[in-house]
């Protein structure tokens, strides 16, 4: 028997078997899972999809529960930032004062300026509610809020 016919020979019952495996195991199979997934099923699978749909919904409501509180963690996150430098006396340079406010989406949180002078630096707070600050604001502190305000929140 030449190579040639060999080969076809081995390729023909290597078909053969996976079309009889596909036939005896696979079909049946698909067959059965088809069936389970569309709701005619024999009883045979139903408990298996029933334990399914039950994991399924408590991993949907878990997973909807963290959504919910992380969403209520991310508003009163401080992603909104306004940063401004500049010079707060004629004779210092370099734009060594700076004033940053650092807000959520509601617009609250805080700004924070320090004012550089070459004997001394001072560091001032200011609580900032829906983008107003509660203490007299310089026009830097505004216009840190203002940007705060208008930037993309992250």
């Amino acid at each position: 028997m030449p190579i040639s016919a060999l080969a076809g020979l081995i390729f023909g019952v290597a078909v053969l078997s996976i079309g009889v495996y596909h036939v005896t195991y696979v079909g049946p199979h698909l067959r059965s899972l088809g069936r389970v997934l569309s709701g005619e099923n024999d009883g045979t699978d139903g408990e298996s999809l029933a334990l399914l749909r039950t994991a399924l919904a408590t991993a949907t409501k878990r997973t909807e529960e963290r959504l919910d509180e992380l969403e209520r963690v991310l508003k009163r996150d401080l992603h909104r930032v306004g940063f401004v430098r500049y010079n707060s006396f004629s004779d210092v340079g370099s734009d060594l004062s700076f004033t940053l406010a650092l807000l959520n989406d509601d617009g609250d949180g805080v700004v924070v300026t320090s004012i550089y002078s070459r004997e001394e630096t001072r560091t001032y707070g200011k609580a900032v509610r829906k983008y107003v600050p509660q203490q007299g604001a310089s026009k830097e502190e505004q216009s840190a809020i203002a940007m705060a305000r208008t930037s993309v929140a992250v």
